[in-house]
């Protein structure tokens, strides 16, 4: 079985991960686009970084309808979603947990980042972001 690769990042190969169709909740459509439209300032400093291919030609969807849940950022080539946690995930460790659960259950991979250090440590989220990838899909 020959590996496609899908970028480089540090001249390393970053190789394609097979997803088959992940089940999609079509009610949350419209809530997914509100979502979008509203853009947590965290998520949006991200999606600065990422968006138009911009992160070492990866392709990133913003809040993305998985199951039943909208994920924050999703790279369907690597089976990667991003979730930036705030205040919003404070006392919802179990829910977090069961659903971080639910993705890896589907072959997916869960990266998190702190909604702190997207507004204070950008650089470094995204050099610690590369260096999972790297690891993870190298």
């Amino acid at each position: 079985m020959k590996l496609e690769i899908v970028t480089y990042i540090h001249e390393k190969p970053i190789y394609r991960r097979s997803i088959g169709s992940l089940p999609y909740n079509k009610a949350l459509s419209a809530r997914s686009r509100a979502l979008r439209k509203a853009g947590v300032f965290s998520e949006v400093i991200f999606w600065r970084q990422v968006r138009n291919d911009t992160f070492w030609s990866i392709d990133f969807d913003r809040q993305r309808i998985i199951g039943s849940f909208i994920v924050d950022f999703y790279v369907k080539s690597l089976g990667l979603i991003i979730e930036i946690d705030g205040s919003s995930h404070n006392g919802k460790e179990g829910y977090d947990t069961m659903r971080e659960e639910f993705f890896i259950n589907l072959g997916l991979h869960v990266y998190r980042i702190s909604d702190f250090r997207v507004k204070h440590d950008l650089d470094n989220v995204m050099k610690e972001l590369e260096n999972y990838i790297i690891q993870e899909f190298g």
